[in-house]
């Protein structure tokens, strides 16, 4: 038997006429139909806007000028043209480079120490940079080995003349020892060049190669001499330790 509900629905009623605010007019002969949307009308105050919610307001620009700055920046009165170049604000000297490198251009004329006194390492990097390039185009790359050995030939020599010197080195220090190292590599960066147009593994190449060595070892041995204060007591000790880093420059060459 079939329980009744607690409480009572009341019946749904549809009804399928229109309410009479939603019924639009019959249209008599000859008028056309009312559209099935007619969007509202935009009032007097939204006439000039048709987007009301954004405003195109252009604020009236102002008759005065904007301030014309003559002057350079940060109130100085020099010029762009007073300027120095910028190799001279980084420190690079290009006309002194240029005299040191003839200073040890020349095989049969000594170095002028002078000149090296004011060390610097941007001629020793281009002349291993040359140094590496000349290798490259003999199908070897030898850049890393080339800047290792310098660091670790300079490292050398800088132990060598402090255990000699017994502490007195004068104007030699590491850096300026790094400089002469990198400038009498000139002579490698020519052998490097002219071992180009060579035989490999012929008696010619090896001459040269002797013939080089003995020019960067005579320039270098003589500038270290004379920037230490006791170089000349150990003249034999100094060429002998750098001829053999500049064999071993050599040899990376021929082979």
């Amino acid at each position: 038997m079939a329980k009744e509900p607690p409480f009572s629905l009341p019946p749904v009623v549809f009804n399928p006429s229109t309410p009479a605010h939603r019924r639009h007019p019959i249209p008599g002969p000859g008028a056309s139909p009312p559209p099935a949307f007619a969007p509202p009308r935009p009032s007097t105050s939204s006439a000039a806007n048709p987007l009301p919610f954004m405003s195109f307001d252009i604020p009236a620009q102002s008759n005065s000028t904007p301030p014309i700055f003559t002057g350079p920046i940060g109130g100085s009165s020099a010029s762009f043209e007073d300027e120095p170049p910028l190799l001279e604000e980084l420190g690079i000297n290009t006309r002194q480079i240029w005299r040191k490198t003839l200073s040890i251009l020349h095989p049969l004329r000594s170095a002028d120490p002078s000149l090296h006194a004011d060390a610097d390492l941007s001629g020793p990097f281009l002349f291993l940079l040359s140094f590496g390039l000349f290798q490259l185009l003999a199908g070897k790359f030898h850049f890393g080995i080339v800047l290792g050995w310098v660091t670790v030939a300079s490292l050398f020599l800088y132990f060598v003349f402090s255990m000699l010197s017994g502490g007195r080195r004068g104007d030699l220090d590491l850096y300026r020892c790094v400089s002469l190292v990198g400038y009498c590599m000139l002579p490698m960066v020519i052998f490097s060049a002219v071992s180009l147009f060579l035989p490999r593994g012929g008696g010619l190449i090896f001459g040269m190669g002797m013939g080089f060595v003995l020019w960067s070892t005579r320039v270098c041995t003589r500038l270290l001499a004379e920037l230490a204060s006791s170089g000349d007591e150990h003249r034999g000790l100094i060429a002998y330790a750098c001829w053999l880093v500049y064999m071993l420059f050599s040899l990376l060459v021929i082979f």
